[in-house]
């Protein structure tokens, strides 16, 4: 099994991410892709990539990095930089999010589609797929990759922790996106200003276009909600959506892990079917 979404670059992991990976491995999870959120992410997730075989990086900015100070004005040539390396994938997490965190807030939404655009443009050069961050901004998602059509790769990437309505799910694979789930998949309740079930979402995503993700440490599933969510828990949520499919987790492992390869090219040249090691 693949985890194509996970965080072990952040701080919460800084203590023990050795014993993180040798549990996923334990469990069956033979690739783990490290995701950035910001430069210093973004550089942390090829580190480790670089460190372990069977570990892999995303980098870019996510839209709650775009007005932030740590964002050096040579953001784009460090990025630039970063896509070089052999197990860097795609470019990711990045897109547009209008909910308002405690933590947080929301970023100028024009400052959002700047940095978006502007990385959507890297990924054109450097002929990289994209990694999509969404929350309540499905129709200006959207409406930018539409415009930005020609840029895009042939695969052109994946919508990651996919939420929305049925009518973004439509046009994000009318546009060729494969759709990522996640541990939230297992809650009862719908996130916060959603209106479709995220069980509904994925009985209505093909299976072939389907990958799966742990978003840790973000996003445990039950029967862990309110720990610390790590890459081993992928088993969890593709055991949860293969029922939802009527189908066998052997059969739904095997399917989205090929989905993985068509989505990352880099990552399909690189194959290697051993397991993670320490």
């Amino acid at each position: 099994m693949i985890d194509v979404h996970a965080h072990l670059n952040f701080h919460k992991f800084e203590d023990d991410y050795d014993d993180v990976i040798k549990r996923a491995a334990d469990a069956g999870v033979t690739k783990i892709i490290n995701v950035g959120t910001q430069i210093s992410s973004s550089e942390k997730a090829v580190e480790f990539a670089e460190k372990y075989e069977n570990l892999y990086a995303i980098v870019g900015v996510h839209p709650h990095h775009a007005d932030k100070i740590d964002l050096p004005s040579d953001w784009l040539e460090k990025l630039e930089k970063l896509c070089q390396n052999p197990k860097t994938l795609a470019i990711g997490e990045i897109g547009l999010d209008y909910y308002s965190y405690s933590s947080n807030g929301v970023v100028d939404p024009t400052l959002q589609k700047e940095i978006f655009q502007a990385q959507i443009d890297l990924a054109y050069k450097v002929g990289l797929p994209l990694q999509i961050h969404n929350r309540h901004a499905g129709e200006d998602v959207l409406e930018i990759l539409e415009k930005n059509k020609n840029k895009l790769q042939k695969t052109p990437g994946m919508f990651h922790c996919f939420a929305g309505s049925k009518e973004v799910l439509k046009k994000a694979l009318a546009l060729g996106f494969y759709i990522g789930f996640d541990g939230n998949i297992t809650f009862d309740k719908l996130a916060p200003g959603e209106t479709v079930t995220l069980p509904d979402l994925a009985k209505l995503t093909p299976l072939d276009r389907m990958v799966i993700e742990t978003d840790s440490p973000y996003l445990t599933p039950i029967p862990f909600r309110g720990k610390r969510n790590e890459p081993k828990n992928v088993i969890i949520t593709a055991e949860f959506i293969a029922k939802l499919k009527d189908i066998s987790f052997e059969e739904f492992q095997d399917q989205t892990d090929q989905n993985v390869y068509t989505v990352f090219d880099k990552l399909k040249a690189q194959n290697s079917k051993r397991k993670i090691t320490v």
